[in-house]
């Protein structure tokens, strides 16, 4: 694969994940439940890792990061959203594991690999909230309360 190649594969797949992760920001205020959003949260922080190494080989590569990114709907309801995710990410895995194959860079290749894997890991959380379980991300000590909600924005200064 030329390396002109590498760049645009680079860019298709910066564009899709960026507007996943845009996606689960917009989704995780409308999940309300505590636990819930919690795992949002969590799986926005390492998105926003997962744009950086993006920016970042596509830099590389003599690139830039695209602006001209398609956002996807935000469904109404917290069930809604979960199950929207869940779709989301697999057909995410579908559109692009194959391409991802294809990367001659070994580099670039392993490192959207990664990605691919922790959207799986992102896929089973969502399949989860959606069955109800609330410890996605380890139990809470017996007796202690989260109030059973969360704050109405993600950053309080």
């Amino acid at each position: 694969m030329k390396p002109a190649e590498q760049l645009a594969l680079l860019q298709d797949f910066y564009r899709d994940r960026l507007a996943l992760m845009n996606r689960h920001v917009e989704g995780a205020q409308v999940v309300a439940d505590y636990e819930f959003n919690n795992t949002y949260q969590y799986i926005i922080a390492r998105e926003e890792v997962h744009i950086a190494w993006l920016r970042a080989a596509v830099e590389d590569l003599g690139g830039k990061a695209p602006t001209d990114i398609k956002n996807f709907p935000v469904p109404a309801g917290q069930a809604a959203v979960v199950e929207d995710d869940v779709r989301q990410a697999q057909a995410f895995s579908d559109r692009w594991r194959e391409r991802v194959e294809k990367l001659t860079n070994a580099r670039h290749r392993t490192m959207l690999r990664v990605m691919l894997g922790e959207i799986s890991e992102h896929k089973r959380f969502f399949e989860q909230a959606k069955a109800g379980r609330e410890d996605l991300l380890g139990r809470r000590m017996a007796g202690a309360s989260t109030g059973d909600g969360v704050l109405p924005t993600r950053w309080i200064s």
